[in-house]
């Protein structure tokens, strides 16, 4: 006999943890099934290097109201990284050195031109589509932007290494709303923008954040149950996992990250305002890397050009003996993160002064369950296709960080994405239980 359930969640990410949390607790049957042997989804936290690194999803801050509610609600200790006391950046191939005032001087004037509309595209960021005409500026990608510009050539390889680090793609794929939407999740301050994506994380892990969310659920949640399909109709639908089990449920969450959505068998088909997007692909496409060196050193920053395999690295953890650094690039197939030989020559580009002991990372790009890092849309997708990629389609709703209206791409855009999922399903199955017994 095929097993049943008022709800099947589909990841056991942040969104899907977050749907069943709510959905369970107000008293509906939930089952979690995730593919993978862990929860978390693209939050990864693992104890490597000495540290709890993340080698997903790493900072979060108290302009981003979902999960600082979140961090209130379970009581959850944040803390920063060490204060930078040296900062690197390049001119042409000249490496400068000074501090990050100094730094954040050189690009305030680029960054201050290029996000100077932000309220007027965007002046409800949690309405990203409140501007009709916003598809006139959704057209541009961050390149062509910035290259308007006319910046001076350190000004320029600093503003494309700054947005690189925030991006983690060729700034020529992505579109230039995503910059004006992470500006105006910051009030319109590029400064606050730069502070609330780059700075305080969970003092023991991140996973913490998931784990207090599974904790506080009731929801069925089952490791290593990868969904092979799911048959659907206005009643319900029908679950096919793991090693040939099935499920039936009233409602189902999706909760697959944009590049790989189009790769699940529904029946009948998914709108092509979802499938469109998932076959063209996110923007992002970079790589995060984790690098111990050996110590002692300052604290320090250092920024590159786009065109290096790591375009960012700054000092997350150090000691008397060794420090660990966190590093992005723009293009995964530059440069493979676990290689030590390949990660101690992309340093150079600053500094041969350091001695790389170690290195780790996760292949987001080649991860079966991802097929990306975080998301950054291209020109055109925000207009095209968020209000689709939202919607519900009969007994299917969808949760994802990357299709989140404040923080898309962030951990508050899966918890946003979550809630608004587990309150729709809750009210549409009140409203059945209320048309049976009518």
């Amino acid at each position: 006999m095929t097993e049943q359930t008022d709800v099947v969640v589909i990841g056991a990410g942040l969104a899907g943890l977050t749907t069943a949390r709510e959905l369970s607790n107000r008293g509906h049957s939930v089952v979690v099934l995730e593919a993978r042997d862990r929860l978390g989804g693209r939050v990864y936290t693992e104890r490597r290097l000495g540290q709890n690194l993340e080698l997903g999803g790493n900072w979060l801050h108290w302009t981003q109201p979902h999960v600082w509610a979140e961090v209130t609600r379970y009581g959850l200790e944040v803390s920063r990284g060490p204060r930078s006391e040296e900062t690197y950046w390049l001119a042409g191939n000249e490496v400068r050195r000074g501090n990050l005032d100094d730094f954040m001087k050189l690009i305030d004037p680029g960054m201050t031109r290029l996000l100077e509309d932000t309220m007027k595209w965007l002046p409800r960021p949690d309405a990203p589509l409140t501007v009709e005409s916003l598809a006139e500026v959704d057209q541009y990608n961050l390149q062509e932007i910035l290259d308007k510009l006319d910046l001076s050539e350190d000004e320029r390889n600093a503003n494309e290494a700054a947005w690189v680090g925030h991006f983690n793609a060729p700034l020529d794929q992505c579109a230039y709303v995503n910059a004006l939407r992470w500006t105006a999740g910051s009030s319109g301050h590029w400064h606050l923008m730069h502070e609330a994506s780059a700075i305080y994380r969970l003092k023991n892990g991140n996973d913490g954040l998931v784990n207090a969310i599974a904790q506080d659920s009731t929801a069925d949640i089952r490791l290593n149950a990868p969904v092979a399909s799911v048959r659907h109709n206005s009643d319900g639908a029908t679950i096919a996992y793991g090693d040939g089990q099935e499920i039936e449920a009233k409602k189902v969450v999706i909760t697959l990250s944009q590049n790989i959505l189009h790769k699940l068998d529904v029946q009948p088909a998914l709108s092509e305002g979802k499938l469109a997007p998932s076959r063209e692909r996110t923007a992002s496409q970079g790589v995060k890397a984790w690098i111990r060196v050996k110590g002692p050193i300052k604290p320090f920053f250092a920024y590159s050009a786009q065109d290096k395999p790591l375009s960012v690295i700054r000092t997350e953890f150090v000691s008397d003996t060794d420090a660990v650094l966190v590093g992005f690039g723009a293009d995964a197939n530059r440069i493979d993160v676990t290689d030590p030989v390949q990660v101690q020559e992309a340093i150079k580009v600053w500094r041969d002064d350091l001695e790389v002991l170690e290195v780790t990372g996760h292949k987001w790009g080649e991860d079966p369950y991802a097929e990306e890092t975080w998301q950054i849309q291209r020109p055109g997708q925000l207009t095209k296709y968020h209000a689709a990629q939202q919607a519900s389609e009969g007994a299917l709703h969808f949760a994802s960080s990357d299709t989140a209206n404040i923080w898309a791409g962030f951990f508050d855009g899966a918890i946003e994405s979550g809630l608004r999922a587990g309150r729709n399903i809750h009210a549409e199955l009140k409203a059945a239980v209320r048309e049976e017994s009518a």
